[in-house]
């Protein structure tokens, strides 16, 4: 068990390298993992202190140069940091950057191929939420199954299943066999299984961004929870709301080296603003990087003043322009391009869908296109918000485009006495804040 001023998890020196066409060793996938922890899971789960260590033919720094064969990519160089007890770090980074291939070491799925590694306490991993899970058996079944993965014993799943069962909704259904749930319901009891098993140490990895909103609400509650319990949270995220809103430090990684280790609020605006020097604008200018599939590609989104000048941060009272540029890529489709502002509680505030009557309803040919939505002064609150962009492919209906908070801005109070809040100089709640007409009558008595 973990005491308080120890480190729960101590990353030194940890590299990764991955060759080109070479297939993974059993123990280096998510089937491996469980064959061993099924196998002997006294061995894996009961261990409250740990220590892996690693040197095999690394010969390169974070500076450059190790890469030494043509074949050989290295997903992690030089990965040193500290976990601390009843701390909450997020992860971020973009895709590919090396942040899942991170919590597999940590979580002993993979080895890594340098470093060493540290675990002071009894570990619970939140990796590819569902897997092993039998389709064949019943939600009551593979609570226990699951459970036992996750090495809880048969005493402690029994003290826990009601918890669980209410906590992931699924009561109606759960003696019937997984393979009939929707697959909202299977990440749902996969979560709660996992979530209850207590554990010093929580290793979460996207697993706040599945389910509904209401489920995912849920979800960051009892994140929030567990580190107020004192447990340590090691995070991975896309949703830069969530890491604001819940890690009190924040962890950039870059093509496999950290690149900033700081406050949550500080490193979030950092990796929002790189590339362009600014978070209210994300470029692509390679359309074969870009988000999207084979209909769409996302090329640009900014948030910009009524004039067309990008800005980060708006005065309450002006006007916030959003636009996107996308290009069609194959004819033949109707699409509706929309937006969502999210506000700093990982709360979406409103959604916006593109309505300009020349396309509603209407096939696109292949070009490019600007969208763009403007919000009034005086309607969002103060503080910083993230926008998501989606673009929804209709007949049949496929969700195109989905980035999640790839830019940000924020909004400043005035005490000018002509914004939402009047002569109002105290705290002014909300996540919206509209300036309305009003109308008073008076008459004598």
């Amino acid at each position: 068990m973990t005491q308080n001023g120890e480190i729960a998890i101590k990353v030194d020196g940890i590299a990764k390298r991955y060759r080109i066409g070479m297939k993974e060793s059993p123990h280096e996938s998510m089937t491996g993992a469980i064959f061993n922890l099924l196998k002997s899971p006294y061995k894996n789960f009961k261990k409250y202190r740990s220590l892996y260590k690693f040197e095999e033919n690394y010969n390169g720094s974070a500076a450059g140069g190790i890469n030494d064969h043509p074949d050989i990519i290295w997903a992690l160089r030089d990965i040193t940091f500290e976990l601390k007890q009843g701390e909450v770090i997020g992860i971020i980074g973009r895709n590919g950057a090396g942040k899942s291939t991170l919590l597999k070491i940590l979580s002993r799925i993979t080895h890594p191929t340098s470093g060493s590694v540290i675990i002071n306490g009894r570990m619970s991993t939140l990796i590819e939420v569902g897997t092993g899970f039998h389709p064949e058996l019943t939600g009551r079944e593979n609570v226990y199954l699951n459970g036992t993965i996750l090495g809880m014993t048969k005493k402690e799943i029994d003290k826990k299943f009601d918890q669980i069962v209410d906590f992931s909704g699924i009561e109606k259904f759960l003696d019937t066999p997984i393979k009939r749930y929707s697959s909202g319901m299977t990440v749902r009891l996969a979560f709660s299984v996992a979530a209850h098993l207590q554990a010093e140490i929580i290793l979460v990895d996207e697993v706040l961004a599945v389910g509904d909103v209401n489920f995912q609400n849920k979800c960051i509650a009892k994140m929030e929870s567990a580190s107020n319990d004192g447990r340590s949270v090691l995070l991975v995220s896309h949703n830069m709301a969530s890491i604001s809103r819940l890690c009190s430090r924040a962890i950039l990684i870059e093509d496999g080296l950290i690149k900033e280790d700081g406050p949550a609020d500080a490193v979030v605006k950092k990796y929002l603003a790189s590339g362009t020097g600014t978070t209210a604008e994300k470029v692509w200018n390679n359309i074969d990087e870009a988000p999207g599939g084979d209909i769409a590609r996302l090329l640009a989104i900014r948030a910009m003043d009524e004039h067309g000048m990008l800005r980060e941060n708006f005065d309450i009272r002006r006007p916030i322009r959003l636009e996107i540029t996308y290009e069609v890529v194959k004819d033949g489709f109707a699409m509706i391009p929309h937006l969502g502002v999210v506000n700093e509680d990982g709360t979406t505030v409103f959604l916006t869908l593109e309505n300009d009557s020349q396309w509603k309803g209407k096939i696109r040919p292949r070009g490019n296109y600007v969208s763009r939505v403007e919000i009034p002064g005086n309607f969002l609150s103060d503080g910083f918000f993230y926008v998501d962009c989606y673009l929804l492919i209709v007949n049949p209906s496929v969700v195109e485009i989905r980035e999640r908070q790839i830019i940000g801005f924020e909004v400043k109070d005035s005490y000018d006495g002509d914004s939402a809040r009047g002569e109002w100089k105290g705290n002014f709640g909300g996540v919206v804040r509209p300036l309305f007409d009003w109308e008073t009558r008076y008459s004598v008595n």
